[in-house]
């Protein structure tokens, strides 16, 4: 962390010292689930890849500062070349950012995506019959429109996108020989500075997995590969107006919210002996991410399940796993570094209420999820991948941008960074494999089918 400057988690970690941070918020919670950067995260969900949140992302838009930028990431581990069907997204099934827009832990507004499939030909098994060079080109044999809508809890909803293309998944070189045109021509303008994207992506989460075989060797000797290099996800991306955002429409006085993503499938699968399948019944959540990395490596895995059908307002089930975190102790046991002392009320400010004079709500109930204060502008210069502790306060924990090194981070503040024990921990990947992209919706290009080579 930067020495030169008093950030906002200094001074939180000063007041967690003297036991005052979150004393008063803890007092009356009922019955803390959390969202993490989720790839295969549960035993459950593993099974459902459509489902499957992988990444949530809430910025302040760096070319267009007086709006926000929500993107979300589904179905982990997209091979490339991964025909005849590729990746879909799941139809029946709910798609949503969910925003907490006065620290009560229940969302006020929702962002909800649905799909639809066509086929302009099914007596052929192939994705597209010919190069591809537009959405609406009647060579892609196989392709999917979406519904967007902004829902306000017990108010209006509106129709903001109907029938939209969904960018197409990037079969190759020969079938879509212009694969940015179409990439480009998915940005769909919603009028007053709005957008929506959606489509395929390169899995802009950079990390090395191999954090699960005995935290990187049991040696150090497992680091420094993007274990996500190569491989895509589907990917959605909002762009809207602060004000679209803020309680009472007003981001100056309301300038901080609360960002979570979640999945939800209709209650009954109907398997029929023709083959096709019905779903109905209402929507139940089965997903759910804003804070990464709390399913895969804090919640303990007979817990997983639960966590991922369970609200913000219910999280306190889930608080001694963070007050009391496992990770520290596995580095103590693997690496005979200690572990710093319990309970960890700084992990509470960091991952759930948000931090005191940065981005922390006014009377907050504890949740878990990105909480992004509006008012601080994009960093222009000398920006940091550390974001918060390395002396930006535009990046995470104040929300999540997509070049935010969160392994890295989350390993420092777990290992003690913000109470005493300052430390340079690190998986040794440190940026994406592939540049991101400069405008909306900033996630970089899929890999292709035609070269792919996935870690």
């Amino acid at each position: 962390m930067s020495t030169s400057i008093a950030t906002p988690l200094r001074r939180a970690a000063a007041m967690v010292a003297a036991g005052a941070l979150v004393a008063g918020a803890l007092v009356g919670l009922g019955p803390l689930a959390g969202e993490a950067s989720s790839h295969r995260e549960a035993p459950l969900i593993a099974g459902d890849p459509q489902a499957d949140n992988t990444d949530v992302y809430a910025f302040v838009s760096p070319d267009a500062p007086d709006t926000v930028t929500l993107i979300g990431s589904w179905i982990p581990f997209e091979e490339p070349a991964g025909g005849p069907n590729f990746y879909p997204w799941a139809t029946r099934t709910a798609y949503d950012f969910r925003i907490d827009n006065d620290g009560d832990a229940r969302p006020d507004l929702i962002y909800r995506w649905t799909f639809r499939n066509h086929r302009r030909n099914p007596d052929t098994f192939l994705y597209n019959t010919g190069p591809v060079t537009s959405l609406d080109d009647p060579d892609l044999n196989f392709f999917q429109t979406y519904d967007l809508r902004r829902i306000v809890v017990g108010g209006r909803t509106t129709l903001l996108a109907d029938d939209a293309p969904v960018v197409p998944s990037y079969v190759g070189a020969a079938s879509m020989p212009d694969y940015e045109a179409l990439f480009e021509a998915g940005v769909e303008t919603l009028g007053g500075g709005r957008k929506a994207w959606a489509g395929q992506s390169d899995d802009p989460f950079f990390l090395d997995l191999r954090v699960f075989d005995l935290l990187y060797g049991a040696d150090l000797s497992e680091v420094g590969d993007d274990t996500l290099a190569g491989f895509n996800v589907n990917t959605v991306a909002l762009q809207v107006p602060k004000e679209d955002l803020a309680a009472g429409g007003d981001p100056a006085a309301n300038p901080i919210i609360g960002v979570w993503s979640t999945t939800s499938r209709r209650s009954t699968r109907v398997l029929l002996e023709s083959g096709s399948q019905q779903q109905k019944g209402d929507y139940v959540q089965v997903s759910r991410l804003g804070m990464p990395l709390v399913n895969e490596v804090v919640i303990p895995a007979g817990m997983k399940d639960r966590f991922n059908a369970s609200r913000p307002r219910d999280d306190a089930q889930f608080l001694p796993f963070v007050t009391d975190p496992e990770v520290p102790k596995l580095i103590e046991a693997i690496y005979g570094i200690p572990a710093p002392s319990t309970p960890r009320d700084d992990l509470v400010a960091v991952f759930l209420t948000g931090v005191e004079g940065l981005n922390q709500p006014e009377g907050v109930r504890p949740a878990e999820m990105l909480r992004l204060n509006m008012s601080i502008p994009p960093c222009t210069s000398g920006c940091s991948r550390l974001g918060v502790i390395g002396g930006d306060l535009a990046g995470f924990p104040n929300g999540r941008r997509l070049t935010d090194d969160v392994i890295d981070i989350a390993l420092q503040v777990v290992e003690g960074e913000l109470v005493g024990s300052p430390n340079d921990h690190g998986d040794g990947v440190d940026a994406n494999d592939v540049p991101f992209r400069s405008s909306f919706p900033y996630v970089a290009l899929p890999h292709g089918g035609s070269d792919a080579s996935p870690h």
